[in-house]
């Protein structure tokens, strides 16, 4: 194990790894959760975009991400802070690393229904995930409960990533018309699910173009509940927690992101060959 992903409680750290840096979405409401925990996020840039990826190569990248942080970091539990990466994978690892807790995460259509009025909710996400069979099958098992307008949102997490302010408030724009009237009234959308984790980090561009009667949701607190669950142990609670960040790409891109949305101001350690 390395001596960078420990902080002095030496407690074994946490793996979280997205395609980029709207995993951090996540980590975010993991240290929220869990402050005296350690992490090592991991944004595989340098094999991005997930979202429009096969399954084939989902699966690739999250065996080589989990082997490298079991082997390098010793993590004790993992979070696929990716919907993408989640819906191709999240069975193949499970079955080939059973004493290694892990959660992943799923677009957050249950605490949706429980939110909505109208009963028509968009859900914006990646088309990777919406066409994934764990989708369809979450999708089946709730149609019957309200009317839920799935939109595929090409370029997106990608505008993110790159922090392309203007192309990322056009494709809101584009995509939230693309769904249809939003509104408090019958027949109107009034919950929309964020479906991919880096689409929170465009909150404020949805909320200028929704108002504030429109809710928006997305899985972050709900997956830091989660893994607070299924942890087997906790660290000891006499010292913050430390976040390795790792990167398979441009490691700045990471380091701007983690220092504007988690104030994290560490290094970024570039990582190739995994």
């Amino acid at each position: 194990m390395t001596s960078s992903a420990q902080s002095p409680q030496c407690a074994d750290p946490i793996g979280v790894f997205d395609s980029g840096v709207g995993g951090l979405s996540v980590l975010r409401a993991l240290r929220a959760e869990l402050p005296h925990e350690n992490f090592v996020y991991l944004a595989d840039s340098g094999h991005a975009p997930y979202g429009e990826r096969d399954d084939t190569h989902m699966i690739e990248r999250s065996r080589a991400i989990t082997r490298h942080l079991s082997a390098q970091y010793g993590i004790k539990a993992l979070v696929m802070a990716c919907n993408t990466a989640t819906a191709a994978a999240i069975h193949v690892l499970r079955q080939e690393h059973p004493s290694l807790p892990i959660v992943g995460v799923e677009p957050a259509l249950k605490p949706a229904l429980a939110h909505s009025q109208t009963r028509r909710i968009g859900v914006m996400a990646t088309r990777g995930t919406l066409g994934s069979a764990k989708f369809r099958t979450l999708l089946e098992s709730l149609n019957s409960q309200a009317d839920f307008v799935c939109q595929p949102c090409d370029g997106l997490a990608d505008a993110i990533e790159r922090e392309d302010a203007n192309k990322t408030i056009a494709l809101c724009a584009h995509y939230i018309s693309a769904i249809g009237q939003f509104g408090t009234k019958n027949g109107q959308v009034d919950t929309l699910v964020l479906g991919c984790t880096h689409y929170p980090f465009a909150r404020q561009h949805l909320l200028a173009l929704l108002g504030p009667d429109i809710a928006l949701l997305d899985n972050g607190e709900p997956v830091a509940r989660q893994t607070r669950r299924i942890l087997r142990t906790l660290a000891p609670p006499d010292a913050p927690g430390h976040c390795t960040l790792l990167s398979t790409g441009d490691c700045s891109t990471l380091q701007r992101a983690a220092r504007h949305w988690l104030g994290l101001d560490g290094p970024v350690e570039s990582i190739r060959g995994v």
